[in-house]
């Protein structure tokens, strides 16, 4: 009945900002909602397993833990507010408890179901913290252009495809915990809209196309450092080559970025790992202290956009015997949304732009720029889905990924796609075909990290991928495994239908059958073959990388949805465990019990709106510099976790406006789509990055 949130990359607008002592006084461009004060009508509360208390200005909750989402519902005084001059709703929430509690909060449009007319979004909260939670009020595309804005995650104004709301009749709001387990104490205070939205966005599709100007940028908004003409991008190449002459690198770094004033350990000629006084470390080739600070997508495409059905959205196109017409290109890459299935063309706004910037040698004088902004940003790693004829310049170390193309397990289900079927030889084949790729390249170098295998799999629960397994067709090589492992065991189809519960006429009618069995009696048998399976992915990711480079370093796979029994097959065979990360921080992250391995995280970020983008990404802050305070405390509550080994950025450049193929149009780039980097992110990378050895030596 009451949702919240499926994934922090799926959805994500809340933000969160830590507040010390009473709030302070409502600036003038916010309105109070509700006041818990004077005259205010407590039995006008709807409650759901919850003792409500008021006092002071302050509804003091209670929660219990037998109903799934315990809170109280808050209506609208006059039946509805009108927030369409106001961008989020807040209210201060305090933790009143001796536990942590996550609070929710859910903003209603009439019929709201959870899922339907209605945004959802949780803040967290330790023991005696308060906190303020901002809800971002997402409004709907306008009827009048519904079928003309597709292909991108965000849109113009903030408007949504899907989730968004009625802004302009908002008719309640509720205030909830979701499933507890215990019961939670937490009292919340001046519940209030705020944050005036600028000039609207035409809603008539006759004014609002074109909405991109040549440099890729929204037309209808302007910000600080908009790049307005080609005289911009030159100014602003020669105002950052000084800027980089003025910062050229930590002092105290050696050529790899390693702590060259720190401890000198044994020099291998290639990056290894090894604990250090309790925490573990990356050392590099030469024997110094290592800790990866990087980033992901260094390259010069960033910015490619479909074109195709909405070539009306863009100003000035080139045409196609100009000099920009090389950007110009075509995919089929999307696995989600208006583009999945489908040919179509793209521009790359991001390439374009540099040609414009630095003229015909642009992609050499791209890669080297990116290699000296990298050292004076204090960044030390070129990370995942960069470009080699950057990174083989070697001049920053970096890693490599791989992936296998081979059977997938049908009965499997991701985000990205089917898990793949480990236990048939194309696998292993596809490993070894794609590793020998990095013979002549990666293979061997020093400047090589190591190798990430894959990307976010699906994983499941740690029965999933044996379920998937019986749900699969009886050709699967994985679903013959299984069945023989059940023959070994059983002896004969009877014995397993006695401990099973099921009534399988032979073994050959297990193996044409794709009903999942009964998980309560089979989950012995399920998560010996998940274990099975889990440990055979990573043993051949490993064999493949060390057959061709021995030395170099298994990165894992690049886990986004976990659990402890992957987690622990991952750790019998990586060198490093690998993790994306989209969260405000991960000081506290830690390993299943028993399992000490270093961990580097593959992924994290936070956006904003301010200047000019439509999507914040899946960690959304308020603006530039909560963006860069909120890097700074991300990566130095890295610095803190004994575990983590490094941190990579997701992305060197922002998206494009319009979005990718799969319609991610994020602004999660350390530059912008003109190459342009944005001041206030650098100046926290820059100084976590410089400090970045002796603070966690100190830790």
């Amino acid at each position: 009945m009451y949702s919240l949130a499926v994934r922090s990359f799926l959805a994500g607008t809340v933000w969160l900002l830590s507040v010390c002592g009473p709030a302070a006084a409502a600036p003038p461009h916010e309105q109070a909602l509700l006041d818990f004060r004077g005259d205010f009508d407590l039995a006008a509360v709807e409650v759901r397993g919850t003792n409500v208390t008021w006092h002071d200005g302050t509804l003091s909750l209670v929660t219990g833990h037998e109903h799934d989402w315990p809170g109280i519902t808050l209506k609208a005084p006059q039946g509805h507010w009108d927030l369409s001059r106001f961008e989020y709703i807040a209210l201060d929430v305090a933790n009143a408890g001796s536990d942590g509690v996550e609070v929710s909060c859910r903003i209603d449009n009439p019929g709201a179901d959870g899922v339907r007319n209605c945004i959802t979004e949780k803040i967290g909260l330790k023991p005696g913290e308060r906190k303020l939670l901002k809800v971002t009020l997402k409004g709907k595309i306008p009827e009048t252009l519904r079928s003309k804005l597709f292909g991108m995650r965000g849109y113009p104004d903030g408007w949504s495809a899907r989730g968004g709301i009625d802004v302009s009749n908002v008719t309640q709001l509720l205030v909830f915990v979701s499933k507890p387990t215990s019961d939670h104490v937490f009292e919340i205070s001046h519940i209030r809209a705020g944050g005036l939205r600028p000039a609207a966005v035409p809603t008539d599709a006759e004014k609002l196309f074109p909405l991109i100007d040549r440099f890729g940028q929204f037309i209808h908004k302007d910000w600080p450092g908009k790049t307005r003409s080609v005289e911009d991008l030159a100014r602003r190449r020669q105002e950052e080559a000084a800027e980089l002459t003025a910062h050229p690198g930590p002092e105290g770094w050696n050529r790899y970025g390693g702590w060259h004033s720190g401890p000198q350990l044994e020099a291998t000629r290639r990056f290894r790992v090894e604990k250090h006084r309790g925490k573990w470390w990356l050392v590099d080739p030469e024997g110094r202290l290592f800790w990866s600070h990087g980033t992901d997508c260094v390259h010069s495409t960033n910015g490619s956009t479909p074109i195709t059905d909405r070539r009306h959205w863009f100003a000035r196109l080139p045409r196609k015997d100009s000099p920009r017409d090389q950007f110009y290109g075509s995919s089929g890459w999307a696995p989600h949304g208006y583009y999945r299935g489908k040919s179509y063309e793209t521009y790359n706004f991001t390439g374009a732009n540099l040609l414009q910037k630095y003229g015909h040698d642009w992609k050499r004088q791209f890669a080297e720029i990116s290699h000296r902004r990298l050292r004076s940003w204090g960044i030390n790693t070129i990370a995942n889905w960069s470009d080699p004829e950057t990174y083989l310049l070697r001049k920053t170390p970096y890693v490599a990924t791989i992936s296998a193309r081979s059977k997938e397990l049908e009965g499997s289900t991701g985000y990205w796609g089917k898990f793949p079927d480990v236990f048939d030889p194309d696998f292993q084949q596809s490993l070894q075909r794609r590793m020998a790729r990095q013979k002549e390249t990666s293979a061997g170098d020093p400047w090589c990290i190591g190798y990430f295998v894959s990307n976010e799999l699906s994983w499941g629960d740690e029965l999933s991928l044996a379920v998937a397994t019986l749900a699969s067709p009886p050709d699967q090589a994985a679903k013959r495994v299984f069945v023989e492992d059940l023959k070994k065991k059983y002896d004969t189809i009877q014995r397993l239908n006695q401990a099973w519960g099921a009534r399988h006429a032979s073994w050959d009618a297990l193996l044409q059958d794709t009903t999942p069995p009964d998980d309560k009696k089979a989950h012995h048998d399920l998560a010996a073959f998940y274990t099975r399976l889990a440990e055979r992915y990573f043993q051949l990711c490993r064999q493949a990388v060390k057959q061709l480079d021995p030395e170099g370093l298994y990165l894992g796979c690049r886990f986004a949805w976990a659990n402890d029994r992957a987690i622990r097959a991952a750790a019998k065979h990586c060198d490093v465990v690998s993790f994306n990360r989209y969260s405000r921080s991960v000081a506290e992250f830690n390993l299943p019990d028993g399992v000490d391995k270093p961990v580097v995280i593959g992924e994290f970020h936070f956006g904003a709106l301010d200047r000019g983008m439509f999507h914040t990404g899946l960690v959304p802050v308020a603006n530039q510099q909560q963006r860069a305070e909120a890097y700074q405390s991300y990566v130095r509550g890295a610095l803190k976790n004994r575990f983590i080994v490094g941190t990579h950025w997701f992305q060197y450049g922002d998206q494009a406006t319009t979005g990718r193929g799969d319609g991610e149009n994020y602004q999660i780039g350390l530059l912008d789509i003109c190459d342009t980097p944005y001041t206030e992110t650098i100046q926290a990378v820059r100084e976590v990055g410089y400090g970045m050895y002796r603070f966690r030596s100190k830790q």
